[in-house]
């Protein structure tokens, strides 16, 4: 049975045995990661399992590992559910920072972002900071514009950092493992440098995981993809690449995979808001497909299953050195 809310996103129901005859005696919902709320706790961290331990494979200690990638279409989808932030982004008049035009270049520089923000030193959030200020400074809205942004609004950078920091949680916990209490209060303070890096104040911060859960579903309330925006963020959502054109079985093949993962990294919120349909077949081939590249990158040497945060800070230090522009 698939019912839905905007908190939670039960994707069915599950038999579990009595305890001492193993029969069947009851049911419990099924809740998709991406619908936990961040203060949901299962209690200890999960434990490193037999692969694990025979592989050396990700944990929550390990921070966010480079699968982490394939979330960020839906991270994306969600930070332009904004109306402010979403046409910010469509008129931008940076044209190195368009992801429309150049998604591999505003993927580098958001995912450097993350890692300058989370584990930079002082003089790399320095300069990330200026760089990045005077990007947004040129993202003001016009008398033509449908609503009205400003890219060094507090409040909008609250938002995006909220979506960073709510798609790292659903990525840890999908692929690294639960986190304890304690890792993942530590985590949430650590993400608060999302926002304050830039113009928000540590003030504006929500408190608590308790208190973010309720600033999310406040802000769920609030968002809205008009078709203007979703035109825009459709080609993104199926991996479509400007002026790349695969022969057709191919590119059907490689935009039906890409719509599955970016829509199961969405709470059903914004798959509503993009008209992306889903459904509880569609999350099993969706945790079949992560479960199998989670296996595959447990095998993986960790300096693979890290890239390319482990090479991020490596490149700003070079591009500071050399004087070539950080964003």
């Amino acid at each position: 049975i698939l019912t839905s809310r905007w908190g939670w996103h039960n994707i069915g129901k599950q038999s579990f045995p009595d305890s001492q005859t193993g029969a069947p005696v009851g049911t419990r919902e099924v809740v998709s990661v991406v619908e936990r709320p961040v203060s949901a706790s299962s209690g200890p961290a999960t434990g490193p399992s037999l692969l694990q331990r025979l592989t050396r494979a990700a944990t929550p200690a390990d921070g966010v590992p480079g699968i982490a990638l394939l979330a960020g279409p839906a991270n994306v989808i969600m930070q332009l559910s904004h109306p402010a932030v979403g046409y910010g982004v469509k008129e931008s008049r940076v044209e190195s920072g368009r992801i429309d035009r150049h998604p591999i270049k505003r993927a580098r520089t958001t995912f450097t972002y993350l890692a300058v923000a989370t584990r930079g030193n002082a003089e790399q959030q320095k300069a990330y900071r200026k760089a990045v200020t005077q990007a947004h400074a040129q993202v003001t809205s016009t008398e033509e514009s449908p609503v009205k942004y400003n890219a060094l609004d507090p409040e909008l950078q609250r938002w995006v950092a909220a979506c960073l920091y709510k798609g790292g949680v659903d990525v840890r916990r999908m692929f690294s493992g639960e986190m304890d209490d304690e890792t993942a209060d530590q985590h949430y303070r650590d993400s608060m440098a999302l926002g304050t890096m830039l113009q928000m104040r540590p003030e504006n911060w929500p408190a608590d995981r308790p208190a973010f859960d309720k600033y999310w579903d406040e802000q769920l309330e609030k968002i809205h993809i008009d078709d203007t925006i979703r035109e825009f963020l459709y080609p993104i959502a199926v991996a479509r690449l400007r002026g790349l054109q695969l022969p057709r079985p191919l590119q059907h093949m490689n935009e039906s995979i890409a719509r599955l993962i970016t829509t199961g990294f969405l709470p059903q919120r914004f798959r509503d808001e993009m008209k992306l349909e889903w459904n509880s077949s569609k999350q099993r081939e969706f945790d079949a497909l992560m479960t199998a590249i989670k296996l595959g990158t447990s095998v993986a040497p960790s300096f693979v299953r890290n890239f390319p945060f482990n090479m991020l800070l490596h490149d700003v230090n070079w591009r500071m050195r050399t004087g070539r522009p950080l964003v």
